[in-house]
């Protein structure tokens, strides 16, 4: 490591590699990404890009990121006591999934019961939001109610009326008058609620579908100029607009990946500022992938999220929420979401992944893998754009091509525990805990589109 020490030149590694490969080329370790970017076996600094100058916020040295759980249980009670032995655990805030049938999320179906499930909850302390597709606006309003209009309130309305269509396939009335609908909304309670964020533009759906990192940024990066044109549209400033808005992104066990993900999502995000003349800091909340998860020996999930959870951390998320190991099997118990916050606080106040703001800054590797995803991101949010923005892309199918799958895992489909041990979930029937669900509709022809499904 002293300066005077010798640096072996690329020949002498190609030299000594080619000896190790015998009848094969140094080229045969070239690989490419599922986004047929080149990833080469050695980097030097001749092969790293000019460091992009990301923008990442100062960081708490105790709370580098926010903490954030994510509840889904069907009965409001329990869900209010997940909320709040999660905010005792460690967490500092929190998403309520909202689905009045109970069977994918928390039944809710009125301001009532909204305010059942966050009982004791100190909206002024813990920032709360809420995932509820096309009732956004709705939930939205249950969600101001709980906030008894304080100025102060840490609300996340989460309105995404975009990535509930993809998901979907289809929306009650045009996709056009939700947008119009959640932006009117969400240009009300911000007058209201100043330090609200008002939509979530995650490219996760299409992460979950089998997309790959730059179709996820792409749909990202489209969802979010859809969202801050609406809100323009309806009063708010540019520079609001963009402030109100966090970027949604998927983190799995590919931590590579998942570092210059996040990191090619500032550099896209600061362009399309940039271009519309305002300075907005992206907010970025990464959750952990679902179609990582294994559904036999559940217990190597926990690899997995800590992974996913790192990789998140060191790219620079503002908000990291882990599932639970448990998922594909049913709801976790307390167990397993008690394993789920204390995998970040151990990367958090014992590992210290948040003391350096952008880890991988100067890293030939981490640099030009980030350069190459911002590139294609930035492709495929143009072919997005050109084909007339996200509803129209979602609608012409061009979103929704045809996806390829995950290669061999180790423990999934190689050498599965033959063992394996199911650990324990909690089986509820949700038609126990259904509610009439407020009608969503909107006056018009439903749209359509191909669906995105997980």
């Amino acid at each position: 490591m002293a300066d005077d020490a010798p640096m072996g030149a690329r020949a002498d590694w190609l030299a000594l590699v080619q000896k190790t490969l015998k009848d094969k080329s140094v080229e045969s370790l070239t690989k490419r990404t599922a986004d047929g970017l080149t990833i080469a076996p050695l980097y030097t600094d001749d092969d790293a890009p000019v460091a992009a100058q990301l923008s990442f916020g100062p960081r708490d040295p105790d709370r580098a990121w926010d903490l954030r759980t994510l509840t889904a249980h069907p009965s409001p009670e329990a869900a209010n006591a997940e909320l709040l032995t999660d905010l005792d655990g460690g967490a500092a805030s929190a998403i309520v999934r909202i689905d009045p049938s109970g069977r994918n999320g928390v039944a809710i179906g009125s301001a009532e019961g909204l305010a059942r499930a966050l009982d004791g909850v100190i909206l002024e302390l813990a920032p709360v939001g809420i995932d509820a597709g096309f009732l956004g606006v709705q939930a939205a309003d249950w969600l101001a109610d709980s906030g008894k209009s304080s100025p102060t309130a840490l609300l996340m309305f989460h309105l995404d009326p975009l990535g509930a269509f993809a998901e979907a396939g289809s929306s009650p009335g045009p996709i056009e008058a939700h947008l119009i609908a959640s932006a009117n909304a969400g240009a009300r309670l911000a007058e209201t609620y100043p330090k609200a964020s008002l939509f979530l533009a995650s490219g996760r759906v299409v992460h979950e579908a089998g997309g790959t990192a730059a179709e996820e940024l792409g749909f990202m990066a489209a969802s979010a100029l859809a969202y801050a044109k609406a809100l323009v549209r309806a009063g708010l400033g540019m520079h609001e607009a963009f402030g109100r808005i966090t970027l949604g992104l998927a983190a799995d066990a590919q931590y590579f990946r998942t570092i210059a993900k996040l990191r090619a999502a500032r550099i896209i995000w600061a362009r399309i500022t940039q271009a519309c003349g305002v300075a907005a800091p992206a907010r970025i909340e990464a959750r952990s992938s679902r179609r990582m998860l294994a559904a036999e020996d559940v217990w190597t999930n926990m690899l997995r999220l800590t992974i996913a959870g790192f990789g998140a951390a060191t790219g620079g998320a503002d908000a990291v929420v882990l599932g639970a190991f448990t998922e594909p099997l049913g709801l976790p118990t307390a167990f397993g979401r008690r394993q789920s916050r204390n995998i970040q606080l151990v990367l958090m106040e014992e590992a210290h992944v948040g003391a350096v703001a952008d880890p991988g800054r100067g890293a030939w590797f981490i640099e030009a893998l980030t350069d190459q995803l911002a590139h294609a991101g930035w492709a495929s949010f143009q072919a997005i754009e050109a084909s007339g923005g996200v509803a129209r892309a979602l609608e012409a199918g061009l979103v929704a091509k045809e996806r390829g799958t995950e290669g061999p895992q180790v423990g999934v489909t190689v050498y599965p525990n033959a063992n394996d041990t199911p650990p324990v979930v909690e089986i509820v029937n949700a038609a126990d805990f259904a509610v009439e669900a407020p009608s969503a509709r909107l006056p018009g022809p439903d749209s359509t589109c191909p669906r995105l499904a997980p």
